[in-house]
């Protein structure tokens, strides 16, 4: 069966997001220069910078490939409803997942197609109901729990998360959205599978145990 996996960035205070994160207003409360600091790692990657057309160039070596082997496996991404309306402002034409993509979302909509094989899905019937689908349309690849925070943390306390990958960067938020709030006890439990080091960022990789 294919695995669900989480796989984020996150400062070393814990958080995934910085307070007052809004596309369009990269300037309020300084957030884009923070979440700039902590992605610094994946914009340099020659992988990243093909699969959103950005041109030649790029780093390559073990970040590189642990990206294209991250993004290779994925059949299907399930994303919150504020994630979805974040990006469909800054999102290329060519929406960067070449997926399906499931947004949770109370929403009535119809899907929405496009350039390079992603198509949104709004469902309206609950994060179970999302990952039902997720898993009939991804076929023996795996599902990613793209985002935010709080989808993140409704999957995990489902029991429902096999793998988390956590790109670890050295900066400090302050506040905003934490990775692992709001989780129902006794929680799941994971073991360190791999760690490998970057110069902008430590990948983590843990497998439930």
């Amino acid at each position: 069966m294919s695995k669900v996996f989480v796989t984020v960035g996150l400062s070393l205070d814990g958080y995934m997001a910085p307070e007052g994160m809004t596309m369009g207003k990269p300037e309020y409360k300084n957030w884009g220069a923070k979440w700039g600091a902590m992605m610094a790692w994946i914009i340099k990657q020659q992988y990243f910078r093909e699969n959103l057309k950005l041109g030649p160039g790029g780093e390559t070596g073990p970040v590189n490939d642990l990206l294209r082997s991250t993004t290779e496996r994925i059949g299907a991404n399930i994303m919150g409803k504020r994630m979805f309306d974040q990006g469909e402002i800054a999102w290329p034409e060519e929406a960067p997942f070449h997926t399906p993509v499931y947004v949770l979302t109370h929403e009535k909509r119809e899907p929405w197609v496009r350039p390079g094989g992603t198509t949104f899905y709004f469902v309206n019937d609950g994060s179970q109901r999302a990952l039902e689908l997720a898993r009939e349309s991804a076929g023996s690849r795996d599902i990613r729990i793209a985002g935010g925070a709080d989808v993140i943390q409704q999957y995990m306390n489902l029991g429902a998360v096999d793998e988390l990958e956590i790109a670890l960067a050295p900066v400090l938020f302050g506040g905003g959205r934490r990775l692992f709030e709001n989780l129902g006890e006794p929680g799941p439990q994971f073991r360190i599978d791999r760690v490998l080091d970057g110069p902008a960022a430590t990948h983590l990789r843990y497998v439930r145990q």
